[in-house]
């Protein structure tokens, strides 16, 4: 299953987890860290990303996340193609950044498109199953014990 993180999903971790919603997002993504490392889960990234994180002021969170990224299975250029989409993707009320990560997602079929922001997950309604990181990990929580039941 290919899964796009967006960076406020990749950056989670770093954030001040004394807030009971943020540990738990935090957490999730330290095991959806460890799906990727053992290759359950596999990642497709884009330019947007790459551009994204090479503008975070913080070296740690920078490193870690392109570190991350290098595991990617594609990086999806841009294109004019995805720019429109992208247009399409913020007539839903959904700006900048955001859109352009959505339509890289759909354009690379991703399964799931991680992210913390809850505007983001209400207010796309495209290809690609928009989910914060707590219902992705139950998800693969419950395929897999599916699949030992059956």
């Amino acid at each position: 299953m290919d899964v796009y993180l967006d960076t406020s999903a990749l950056n989670r971790i770093f954030d001040d987890q004394s807030q009971p919603r943020i540990f738990l997002e935090a957490s999730a993504m330290l095991l959806i860290f460890g799906l990727i490392e053992k290759r359950i889960i596999s990642i497709v990234s884009s330019e947007v990303l790459l551009y994204e994180n090479s503008q975070n002021p913080y070296a740690e969170r920078r490193i870690f996340v392109t570190s991350v990224l290098h595991k990617a299975r594609v990086i999806q250029t841009l294109n004019d193609r995805l720019a429109k989409r992208a247009q399409t993707i913020e007539a839903l009320g959904i700006k900048g950044l955001d859109a352009l990560h959505l339509a890289c997602a759909e354009r690379l079929k991703a399964g799931y498109f991680v992210t913390c922001d809850d505007r983001v997950i209400r207010k796309y309604t495209g290809m690609v199953i928009a989910v914060n990181p707590v219902e992705l990990t139950m998800t693969m929580l419950k395929q897999e014990a599916d699949n030992a039941d059956g």
